[in-house]
């Protein structure tokens, strides 16, 4: 029994933990806490929140949740980032500054199109930066769409 122990143990510690990463896909079908889109960076959760009625290119808050793999907050207190938003033919960025437990926020100009993309990369305090893209206004797949009636 102490083998086993010691075997399953010894297992854990090889199998890497981007193995238990969630993918796009699966965090696509997520109901995100704010509203934003889920991604995953690293070891870490983003959430990206944008303005979805934003119709003319305009200064708009860029706001980003950071969570672990279980949902749970991780503070932003000291850390460093920046969020690069392209809609349409523009390119804007946001620096990203903390504001609050798990949030980090800027403001970019841009308008909410349906092919807008973000690129977020965050460096927590003591930490390597992570980063994630996002495609925070696409409409996630209905996984009844297939089905016929």
């Amino acid at each position: 029994m102490k083998y086993l122990k010691l075997s399953l143990l010894a297992a854990s510690l090889i199998v890497p933990q981007g193995a238990f990463a969630h993918t796009d896909e699966y965090l696509d079908t997520q109901a995100a806490p704010h509203g934003g889109q889920l991604r995953m960076a690293g070891i870490y959760h983003y959430e990206l929140v944008v303005i979805k009625d934003s119709h003319g290119v305009k200064e708009n808050p860029v706001v980003v949740y950071v969570t672990d793999h279980a949902g749970a907050k991780i503070a932003t207190a000291g850390a460093t980032g920046t969020a690069t938003i392209l809609a349409g033919k523009l390119k804007a960025t946001a620096t990203l500054k903390p504001d609050g437990d798990n949030r980090m926020k800027g403001f970019a100009k841009y308008a909410s199109t349906p092919d807008m993309k973000g690129v977020v990369s965050i460096t927590l305090s003591a930490r390597q930066p992570e980063q994630a893209r996002f495609t925070p206004l696409a409409v996630a797949p209905d996984e009844h769409m297939d089905h016929k009636h």
